[in-house]
């Protein structure tokens, strides 16, 4: 009743007196209306917690980094905490000492594709990979060539000089790998090993210290010799160690001219013996050399040749490079016996024995070349399996030619006369190599 007379004097303009008791009721009631409002819209700023505790401060503006701070602080005190999140309302309640539970991210695998190619398949994609890879070497190989022609021709046109393509190299033990008796394995190594030993078996000047020998005797024994070897049907090699021996014993020890045939068949029979399967005997030379002889000479002078090259038989003659050069000639039958007709021409004269057998053996395959014109007379295959270049070779080529070109007049004619017959082609008959007969200078020895 106070409070409607109250409210209706002060509504007539009279003023009226409250109590301080009244007062103090009405503002709890405000507030407490006002707290519940306030705590609905989540702002817990002015309000008081039940049993008069204060409500935890929260400062404005709330961003969204300080809502988490809240959180975890919420998380600790173990209070519900209402946070504004952009306008929104949100009510979270968080426990102390319960992390929240996470959900462990479970990776399937990835089931494996399995892809099975057909044969036909793989052997198409087999096929397309090698035309792609000899695509790519054949672009490669026309950017080089290209590159080359390139520059071969700005050379060319800076220095004029002609362009000489790379001379091909012949394999010539090719045809002989499956031949076991021509060791095409170890050939190259032969021949190194014979190119060092000739030098220590090489015969040097002796016609000077031999008294009463002369270069003419020595000849005309070299020429009957090779008659003899052709009347016993002997294996050329025989006839090659014969000479080298002949020429080591004079060169070490002093004959007289009545035992200088008995050297010669000596000799020959101590070859017979190294080279021949059916060597002749004794008694064949003595027949041989019209009885000039007994059996005792002959096997004394044996002992005393073998005693004096000290049992040193195998040693490289003209004849083992002979082989070997005329193979890398490539040739014919006209060729390999012009070769060993101008070899045979070098081996009768004296003058030959400066020059070591192996360029004697060169200087008759180029010499041969020269007279029957095959062209080019020296290559790269020859050069590179005798060792010699040309300018090395063509004194001694020379000397061969010049006694090519004496061959039918001279004295000496067992030689012209065997390579005059039609089983060796006849070519002691040809005309010698008249390129090479010009004049030269003193010849060099290797």
């Amino acid at each position: 009743m106070a409070s409607r007379n109250a409210l209706e004097q002060h509504n007539k303009g009279d003023v009226v007196v409250v109590p301080d008791a009244v007062k103090q009721k009405k503002n709890m009631a405000a507030e407490g209306r006002n707290r519940k409002a306030l705590g609905d819209i989540g702002n817990l700023a002015a309000g008081r917690g039940v049993e008069g505790k204060p409500l935890p401060q929260v400062p404005r503006p709330v961003t969204r980094r300080f809502c988490a701070q809240l959180l975890a602080a919420a998380e600790n005190q173990k209070i519900s905490v209402a946070v504004n999140v952009k306008g929104a309302n949100v009510a979270q309640k968080v426990h102390a000492g319960r992390k929240p539970a996470q959900k462990k991210a479970t990776i399937k695998p990835r089931p494996e594709e399995i892809i099975v190619i057909s044969p036909d398949t793989r052997e198409k994609l087999m096929e397309e990979k090698m035309q792609r890879k000899k695509q790519a070497a054949e672009d490669i190989s026309k950017k080089k060539s290209t590159l080359t022609s390139t520059l071969t021709a700005r050379s060319k046109a800076r220095y004029d000089v002609p362009f000489k393509p790379k001379e091909q190299i012949v394999d010539i033990d090719a045809a002989d790998v499956n031949n076991e008796l021509a060791v095409s394995e170890y050939v190259e190594d032969i021949y190194s090993f014979y190119k060092l030993a000739e030098s220590e078996t090489r015969v040097h000047d002796y016609i000077d210290s031999q008294p009463e020998i002369s270069e003419k005797m020595r000849a005309i024994l070299i020429d009957w010799l090779i008659e003899v070897h052709h009347k016993f049907e002997l294996n050329p090699e025989t006839l090659y160690l014969t000479i080298n021996i002949v020429d080591r014993y004079l060169a070490v020890e002093t004959a007289s001219r009545r035992e200088l045939q008995l050297v010669g068949i000596s000799a020959m029979l101590l070859a017979s013996k190294y080279e021949e399967i059916w060597a002749p005997e004794v008694n064949d030379f003595v027949c041989i050399s019209d009885q000039t002889y007994s059996h005792e000479q002959v096997l004394t002078m044996e002992k005393q040749i073998l005693g004096q090259l000290e049992w040193y038989l195998t040693v490289p003659t003209p004849y083992v490079f002979l082989v070997r050069f005329i193979k890398a000639s490539l040739p014919d039958s006209e060729m390999e016996n012009m070769v060993y007709f101008l070899a045979e021409l070098g081996l009768m004269n004296y003058e030959t024995i400066i020059y070591c057998p192996s360029m004697i053996a060169a200087a008759a395959v180029y010499a041969a070349r020269h007279t029957l014109n095959r062209t080019p007379f020296w290559n790269g295959t020859l050069k590179l399996h005798t060792s010699f270049s040309e300018a090395q070779i063509i004194e001694c080529a020379r000397m061969l030619v010049s006694y090519h070109s004496e061959a039918a007049n001279h004295k000496l004619k067992v030689i012209f006369r065997k390579y005059t017959n039609a089983e060796r082609g006849a070519v002691a008959l040809l005309p010698p190599a008249k390129s090479l007969l010009a004049a030269s200078s003193s010849p060099s020895s290797c």
